[in-house]
């Protein structure tokens, strides 16, 4: 055994050691009836980075889990993606502060009067803001397999599980691997809102960087403020170097090209582990495992269904399917329906209707202009390895970093100059959406196989005949799926940007999101879920009308 060997070793001992010693903090006692304060003693910053660390990681193991399920049920079964497609929208769409409030509640309930349960509620409400964006991108990439692995998969009669593991998921890869990174991101935004949960006046506080930075900005401390900004920065920049960097130069073999790119990104941490025996050892151990789950995937049969289906067959059981879960759908609305009669009036759609119109205003101007902005970026980040390795970690810097963290800064530019909260909390609603469409470009153009952009070169084709041709068609797919997950990200931002909060001042927005906050902090359900449903019909009509068609134009021309 090297010192390579021992090193990786000894690395994997620390982390678990690590992991252990913070996870034991998870299974104290608290109270659910007392309000929590926040130790911000700058000196306990290290202890709240891991807890925080340790709930991003659970949040994304779980968002995996559930992208890879999810996204394979809705691309594999037509019955299936009509009910949850739609549910993925709406799922999208419901606020970070629509799931903890119904989440604190239920885990309270599993785990009574044990911290387990605002760990679990803070990790669910975190896998709400990954997941969605992470199993938008993989579904795409399940119904836009290239034809040619179609044909090989059914031509080789590869059991559904051989399809899914050894051609499937690496197809999806790349996509997989930068929506993970960006949804990552997106967990880091909302780790305030996750961290320190309000409802019913009571206030539920976790350890962590969220909850410190948030009391910090509540005391109108600048100095704590600024510790809990350069702890985030140094999280997110190691592990950007630690885990990401790896993963994306790791992802680069699964790229579909016949010849090989002249530079490809290079990590230090990947090459120190497949220096190491330890890839070869894990593959040993790990062998009867993946020959155990081969043999369970004969079960599921063989992938040898035609490339076509008669869509006149099924037609009694598709019948039967949509009546079932539309009765399902209409008991639900119903009981919804009821429930706010006898509390409110139906009359309480009205004002968040209205509200809705304003902030939809604000979500479209923000996809436009961060199309035009970070389209051409992204294209050329991901067509020059040497600039990902630069961008990368800035990139990843800016889009986790959370809008709250600048709220002073936000705060004293509106006083300072004058400009309405309207129109600035735009700015800060892009903080939490434009970077979707940059993470989704950058992998679109990543997976542009390198031979294609060879010949466009041999052929002495540049400019706009070259953006017409190969970059906007091999960009587009990745470019839907950033736009509709980016437009649903500035929907479920709004909450947090359209309510300004620093010290003892506030400055509030005329929109949908600071109606669902201000719900939120008075334990309002009636108009919390008023506000969430309109929410969401925004949210699913937009996408009904604009982005789906999108995602059939892509489906049907500009697949690779």
């Amino acid at each position: 055994m090297t010192w390579i060997d021992l090193a990786v070793a000894a690395a994997v001992l620390v982390l678990l050691y690590l992991a252990l010693r913070v996870g034991q903090g998870t299974t104290v006692r608290f109270a659910t009836d007392q309000s929590a304060k926040v130790d911000t003693d700058p000196s306990r910053l290290p202890y709240d980075a891991a807890r925080s660390l340790l709930r991003m990681f659970a949040a994304l193991a779980a968002s995996t889990v559930f992208t890879l399920i999810y996204a394979y049920a809705a691309a594999k079964s037509k019955r299936l993606e009509r009910v949850l497609i739609p549910a993925l929208d709406i799922l999208q769409s419901v606020p970070v502060l629509g799931f903890l409030s119904v989440a604190v509640a239920g885990f309270i309930a599993l785990h009574p009067g044990s911290m387990l349960a605002l760990e679990c509620a803070s990790v669910f409400a975190i896998f709400t803001s990954q997941a969605w964006n992470m199993t938008f991108g993989f579904y795409y990439t399940l119904t836009s397999l290239p034809r040619e692995l179609d044909e090989l998969s059914r031509s080789f009669r590869f059991t559904r599980w051989m399809r899914f593991w050894k051609v499937e998921v690496p197809s999806g890869m790349i996509s997989l691997v930068w929506n993970g990174m960006m949804s990552f991101g997106g967990g880091w935004f909302f780790l305030v809102a996750s961290e320190a949960i309000s409802v019913k006046d009571t206030n539920y506080v976790l350890p962590g960087v969220g909850s410190y930075a948030g009391a910090a900005i509540a005391d109108g401390d600048l100095g704590k403020v600024g510790w809990a900004i350069l702890t985030m920065a140094a999280m997110v920049i190691g592990v950007n170097l630690l885990f990401w960097r790896p993963l994306t130069a790791w992802a680069e073999k699964f790229k579909n090209e016949q010849s090989e790119a002249t530079e490809v990104q290079t990590s230090a941490v990947l090459n120190l582990l497949r220096r190491s025996n330890w890839p070869q050892i894990l593959g040993n151990l790990l062998r009867p495992v993946g020959r155990g789950l081969s043999r369970a995937g004969r079960i599921l049969g063989t992938d040898d269904r035609p490339l076509t289906v008669d869509p006149a067959r099924k037609r009694t059981g598709d019948i039967a399917f949509t009546v079932v879960a539309g009765a399902v759908i209409l008991w639900g609305l119903y009981d919804l329906a009821r429930y706010l009669n006898d509390q409110t009036g139906l009359g309480v759609f009205g004002e968040p209707l209205l509200l809705g119109l304003v902030t939809f205003g604000r979500v479209i101007l923000l996809v436009a202009v961060a199309t035009v902005i970070w389209v051409p970026i992204g294209v050329k980040i991901g067509f020059s390895p040497k600039l990902t390795r630069i961008a990368q970690p800035v990139v990843q810097v800016l889009a986790s970093f959370p809008a709250n963290f600048l709220f002073p800064l936000a705060m004293w530019f509106f006083l300072k100059t004058g400009l309405s909260i309207n129109i600035g909390g735009i700015l800060l609603m892009s903080l939490g959406a434009q970077w979707y469409i940059l993470f989704n470009t950058i992998a679109g153009a990543m997976a542009i196989p390198s031979d294609l952009r060879e010949a466009m070169d041999d052929l002495g084709v540049h400019g706009w005949q070259r953006w017409k041709r190969l970059i906007l068609p091999g960009i587009f797919p990745s470019y839907v799926t950033g736009g509709i997950t980016a437009s649903g990200g500035a929907w479920n931002a709004s909450i947090v940007a359209e309510v300004v909060t620093f010290g003892g001042t506030t400055l509030t927005a005329t929109g949908l999101g600071a109606y669902i906050a201000k719900a939120t902090a008075a334990g309002d359900f009636p108009h919390l879920l008023a506000g969430i449903a309109v929410m969401s019909l925004y949210v699913v009509g937009l996408n009904r009308l604009f982005w789906r068609r999108l995602y059939r134009l892509a489906d049907t021309r500009f697949a690779l």
